[in-house]
């Protein structure tokens, strides 16, 4: 029997996504990928899979799955109740569960993207080298789609590997959002800049994985906000005539036309990610020399939470 994944019920947003697709850009294909990359990689590590696997990522809440054959799973991005066939198991934490279980997320309560890694991974073709499903495309994952009741996703082979669980919490939820100036910096006086990094911002309901947009001070640019198209990157902090910055994710266009007055360092982007919407957010300033400092001490950080990963034995469902 192949090793598979039934989809009972889908949560909002559930794609197949792994590392991300790369070199591409130039054809106006973004990387995608998981839009907290951290939470991803330790996911795939709690099963035993390699850091590239793709896992499923869903959004606000998981859905309900079952599995063709016994296997490993994790689910890490947040808090939330997990049920394999009516016991409850933890988060960030891996569980066998047996052929035919029934595996039921719940809602996230202070998170916004879930991760759900099966052992052997999600063994979708791979589309211009990549399994990560990118929506606005149509590339990737299952017909480039978002899943719904009824799919089925093939599951690699996996390898014996222990159960194993977070040793503590990876991240804290309480530090400033940090941004180095963007291309278009310059194009903002003192004023902007000053309402930018100090006063509080507010997360909207309208994101999603191409962007989201903020509320809270309007930010104006001197010389205008339409600008010749040029690239951009995710954490690209466009503003647009509305004043209303808007943060560029995951799947975001690769070029665009409004001027862009910072970007969120990379090791940042997962924490704005999972920014609850309505919760207040605020940005600080660092040189690009400090951002590069910040994202080494955050891959080590990573690498030590990996291999600091605990045994945690668990009875069979």
């Amino acid at each position: 029997m192949r090793r598979e994944l039934f989809v009972r019920e889908a949560g909002p947003m559930t794609t197949v996504q792994d590392s991300g697709r790369r070199g591409y850009l130039r054809f106006g294909v973004s990387a995608s990928g998981p839009m907290d990359a951290a939470a991803f990689a330790i996911a795939n590590a709690l099963v035993g899979n390699g850091p590239g696997a793709a896992c499923l990522e869903f959004a606000l809440t998981g859905g309900s799955f079952e599995l063709s054959r016994p296997a490993r799973l994790a689910v890490t991005g947040g808090s939330l109740e997990i049920v394999v066939d009516g016991r409850r198991v933890p988060a960030w934490r891996a569980f066998h569960a047996r052929a035919g279980a029934r595996i039921t997320l719940g809602a996230l309560r202070d998170a916004v993207w879930g991760y759900l890694a099966v052992s052997g991974g999600i063994d979708t073709v791979p589309v211009m080298g990549s399994r990560a499903t990118h929506l606005r495309s149509g590339l990737g994952g299952l017909d480039g789609r978002s899943l719904r009741p009824g799919d089925v996703l093939p599951l690699g082979e996996e390898s014996g590997a222990p159960l194993l669980a977070l040793a503590r919490p990876f991240r804290p939820r309480s530090a400033p959002i940090h941004v180095v100036p963007g291309p278009q910096a310059h194009f903002f006086d003192a004023d902007a800049w000053r309402s930018l990094t100090r006063e509080p911002f507010r997360v909207t309901s309208k994101r999603d994985r191409m962007a989201m947009i903020l509320e809270g001070p309007l930010l104006s640019s001197a010389r205008g906000h339409d600008i010749v198209s040029d690239g951009t990157v995710m954490g690209s902090i466009q503003i647009p005539p509305s004043g209303h910055p808007v943060i560029l994710m995951a799947d975001r266009q690769t070029t665009g036309g409004y001027a862009k007055i910072a970007t969120v360092i990379t090791c940042d982007i997962g924490r704005l990610a999972q920014t609850v919407s309505r919760d207040p957010i605020a940005f600080r300033p660092i040189a690009p020399e400090a951002a590069i400092a910040y994202e080494r001490e955050a891959r080590m950080r990573l690498r030590e939470a990996i291999s600091d990963l605990s045994p945690a034995p668990e009875p069979r469902t």
